[in-house]
C-alpha cells in the first residue's frame, strides 16, 4: 500500500499554537507530513524564510512527532504537493472568513491539480482567534503574546520587534 503524504502549507510567521494543534492532529491522518513553510510576497514577514524553516523545525522536533518534515518552498502549492508526493493537502480554518478564502482556493487549487485533496481541520476552539498577523501586532504594542506562542517563539518574536525598532507605545 502506498504512503500517504500531506502537505501543511503555511508562512509560519511566527508559528503559533493553532498551527501546532493542527500539526500534531494532521500528523495522524498522513503517514508522513510535510510543513511547507513559505514565502508569501503579499506579506511582509518578520522572520526571513531560514529562519521560519528553522523555527518551525525546532518547534515540531519540540512537539515529539516522529511523521514530520519541515520543507521550505517557493512555488505554486499543488506544484509543491507534487514534487513531495503528497496526495492531500491539509488546510486549518478558524471560522467563516476562513473557510470562504479556503473554499475559493481549493476551487482553483482543484482546476490546477485534481490528483489531490484538500482536508479542512477547524481549529481548536480555545485557538480559534489565533492569527500570526495578530501576535505580531500584540507584540509591537508591548502585549502579552506568551498565550499564542511557545516560549521560545515569544521570546524570539519580542527580540525581532526590539531589534527592529517596531515596539510602539
Amino acid at each position: 500500500m502506498a504512503q500517504r503524504i500531506g502537505v501543511y502549507p503555511g508562512t509560519f510567521d511566527p508559528i503559533t499554537l493553532g498551527h501546532m494543534d493542527i500539526i500534531v492532529r494532521g500528523a495522524k491522518l498522513v503517514d508522513e507530513l510535510i510543513i511547507g513553510v513559505t514565502t508569501n510576497a503579499s506579506k511582509s514577514p518578520m522572520f526571513a524564510d531560514d529562519e521560519r524553516i528553522a523555527i518551525v523545525e525546532r518547534e515540531a522536533r519540540a512537539m515529539g512527532i516522529d511523521n514530520i518534515r519541515v520543507v521550505g518552498f517557493n512555488s505554486l502549492l499543488m506544484d509543491f504537493a507534487e514534487s513531495q508526493g503528497a496526495s492531500v493537502v491539509i488546510r486549518g480554518i478558524r471560522g467563516v472568513t476562513d473557510f470562504e478564502y479556503e473554499y475559493q482556493l481549493t476551487g482553483m487549487n482543484r482546476q490546477l491539480n485534481d490528483r489531490i485533496e484538500t482536508v479542512f481541520l477547524m481549529a481548536d476552539v480555545s485557538l480559534q482567534p489565533i492569527a500570526s498577523r495578530l501576535v505580531k501586532e500584540i507584540a509591537i504594542y508591548g502585549g502579552d503574546i506568551s498565550k499564542f506562542v511557545t516560549p521560545m517563539v515569544r521570546d524570539e518574536v519580542v527580540a525581532r520587534v526590539t531589534e527592529q525598532g517596531l515596539r510602539r507605545d
